[in-house]
């Protein structure tokens, strides 16, 4: 067996851009793995590359959509505010906050939002459908040649099925408010299949000023063909409502004034919409394997938050508002084909990916959602060419390389109410990468690899002259952050059912540049570095039992001397995940998952720092028949009293004579059950 696949179906999975190799993939039926995880033995590139099938998807007990990519060993979903919001992301040492350095697609469309009104590379996930996903395929590090911005920390991409074994209809009732109807089947039309699914929800969730989060979601994809030859049409279509409790001043919880569910500003919260339409076309020949999709995508937000109560404004309060409207269009095209060379096997990729985003944002002072003053409004015109090249050559039965690089062009085109924050910017990034594979010997393979990537800053930073709060001077940031990284890693499979790998890192960014959307302004960070390593098991011992376990921990630190401190705020240590999933057991199945993540600093001189982070999330369920089957979802099993997020910063509440710098947190919403009954026709 070697790693060259062209001229077979996988050709077509696992040879082109990322974006579409999901796509692809998806397509193959992971079904026919019974249940267990796609060996990665040559043909992975590093030790941290993997695809999570179907089988264990759906093993997952999930709170939110977005904690589905918690099927990545050492990634956190969390959540800062009411449940539309886009969720917090933790890996490899970083706090993402909505995304940044972690690059998310679904069917080769890119969620990461760049110049978002809140936060740069916002990604809402809240328009995913779990019992759609068949393929999630994970990277993490700048290795990869086909992953362009925000992927320094990492990537995730999701493929949706093209068709169904059998239509699903599912029903579920919870406590808080728990309310969910989910109908998808893809029924035969004409030479291809047409899915369709609609989901409807609603959640109040434990607070006392209920959530209310009113969801509907719906896919229609029509195609035809194999994952080789084929292609399909999507459309998509998401709207949700909702209000908000957002991060609470833990003096007035410890004090008893405030419930630890309670807020402080109840009129938070916001409403989101997103439409797209994409498609998707591959052809396999014997001259090699082309893919391309294309995609354009709506996406509109209102988002009002208050973090500081009555710190700036003692009268009105400090919310505001962040209303984004944004058209985005995308193309990724790749094409691979057979290279030998000096009797090698190899091959090679050639990519392209462009995107434009037509955006109009702003930041306003609020009371109770009612607009009061203008801090800013910016019409933005974002574009980027991505151009890649990569090789993968076996040089000797123990030796393969897979070489890379890309360039990246970005143009920033802005228009301010304030004519001085206007202007263009462009930037260019060249990123070579490079990993060696040794082996494999025993089923074990060895891995080193050294790359550069980079994230986008927002383009209002890269024109900007005044601090459009302050009035005074501010300085541009660079319109691109470059990574670079290192990496040694090991992957075994050599006990009988039990898949392993063991990866120690080096991530370094030039500068955390970043957008502060709360603040309608730009902050330049120091030059950064993070350390460390990450184990991740996989083990199906038999055919009713599977076992997950994965720890991480990271070292981050602003590099240079600085009287602050080191310590980078929020920065994730560690991680770790044991999880068990029983089927075919008779009618009966279940899964129990124990998550965790540790104390961070929350501010440089680490002085201040979280607590620890542990739940229990589980399920257990009765097969009625081969059709139908009832579950019952717990989370939070041992009711614990934690933080889902916590800051460091000045608020004032009404009655204090000031600021008071303390911990914001948000909680962990309390133990809750949910009832699902699920039938398959």
């Amino acid at each position: 067996m070697t790693v060259f696949r062209l001229g077979a179906l996988a050709a077509a999975a696992l040879s082109l851009a990322a974006p579409v190799r999901a796509q692809d993939a998806g397509t193959l039926k992971p079904v026919t793995v019974q249940g267990s995880r796609t060996s990665q033995l040559e043909t992975a590139e590093t030790a941290n590359t993997g695809v999570v099938t179907q089988e264990q998807l759906d093993a997952r007990t999930v709170y939110r959509p977005g904690e589905l990519l918690e099927t990545t060993p050492g990634l956190v979903v969390s959540q800062h505010s009411g449940e539309g919001k886009a969720n917090q992301f933790y890996l490899r040492g970083f706090n993402l906050d909505h995304g940044t350095d972690l690059r998310t697609t679904i069917d080769g469309m890119l969620v990461n939002q760049r110049s978002h009104a809140h936060g740069q590379g916002w990604t809402d996930l809240n328009f995913l459908i779990p019992e759609l996903a068949t393929l999630l395929e994970y990277r993490k590090g700048p290795f990869y040649a086909a992953e362009g911005d925000f992927a320094s920390a990492g990537a995730v991409h999701i493929t949706y099925a093209d068709r169904l074994e059998r239509g699903i209809a599912s029903v579920g009732l919870g406590q808080y408010g728990w309310r969910r109807t989910l109908l998808a089947d893809s029924p035969k039309l004409g030479d291809g299949h047409l899915l369709y699914a609609l989901e409807l929800f609603h959640n109040d969730g434990p607070w006392v000023v209920e959530d209310d989060y009113r969801k509907v979601n719906a896919v229609l994809r029509y195609s035809q063909g194999s994952s080789a030859n084929g292609f399909n049409l999507t459309g998509m279509a998401y709207r949700g409502r909702w209000h908000a409790t957002d991060q609470l001043p833990l003096r007035e919880v410890q004090a008893g004034r405030l419930d630890r569910f309670d807020a402080i500003d109840q009129t938070d919260g916001g409403r989101a919409e997103r439409y797209s339409l994409s498609g998707g076309w591959q052809r396999t020949t014997a001259a090699g394997a082309t893919k391309v999709n294309a995609y354009a995508v709506a996406n509109r937000l209102q988002l009002f938050s208050n973090f500081t109560y009555f710190l700036n404004d003692p009268v009105n309060g400090d919310q505001f508002a962040q209303p984004d409207r944004r058209t985005t269009t995308g193309l990724n095209a790749s094409h691979t084909w057979a290279t030998p060379f000096m009797g090698r096997e190899s091959e090679t990729t050639v990519g392209l990916q462009l995107q434009n985003d037509n955006i109009y944002n702003g930041l306003y002072t609020t009371v109770a959602r009612q607009r009061l003053a203008t801090v800013r409004e910016d019409h933005i015109v974002e574009s980027s060419a991505g151009l890649y090249l990569e090789n993968a050559t076996r040089w000797l039965p123990w030796l393969r390389t897979v070489a890379g690089v890309r360039a990246d062009a970005f143009r920033f085109d802005v228009r301010s109410d304030r004519p001085e924050n206007g202007g263009r910017a462009d930037a260019r990034q060249f990123s070579p990468k490079l990993n060696l594979i040794f082996g494999p010997w025993a089923k074990t393979e060895f891995y080193a690899g050294a790359g550069r990537g980079f994230h986008s800053n927002d383009a209002r930073g890269t024109t900007i002259t005044t601090d459009p709060a302050t009035g005074l001077p501010a300085d541009r940031v660079t319109p691109l952050a470059r990574s670079t990284g290192y990496e040694l890693g090991v992957r075994s499979e050599l006990v009988p059912g039990l898949q392993s790998s063991f990866s120690v890192y080096r991530l370094e960014l030039a500068s955390e540049l970043v957008f502060v959307g709360d603040a309608g302004t730009t902050e330049a960070g120091r030059p950064s570095r993070r350390v460390g390593f990450e184990f991740s098991n996989y083990y199906k011992p038999n055919r009713w039992l599977t076992l997950d376990a994965d720890l991480a921990f990271a070292r981050a630190r602003f590099r240079g001397s600085d009287p602050a401190g080191n310590r980078i705020p929020g920065a994730v240590e560690g991680v770790a995940s044991i999880a068990a999933a029983v089927d075919n057991v008779g009618p009966w199945f279940g899964a129990l998952q124990l998550r965790y993540f540790g104390p961070r600093p929350l501010i440089e001189d680490n002085s201040v720092r979280s607590g620890s982070t542990a739940t229990l999330n589980g399920r257990i369920g009765y097969k009625l028949s081969p059709s139908t089957r009832i579950e019952l979802e717990g989370y939070n099993l041992t009711d614990r009293q934690v933080s889902a997020i916590d800051y460091y910063y000045e608020s004032q509440l009404p009655g204090e004579a000031g600021p008071v710098a303390d911990i914001h947190f948000h909680p962990i919403e309390s133990r809750s059950f949910r009832l699902v009954l699920v039938h398959r026709f």
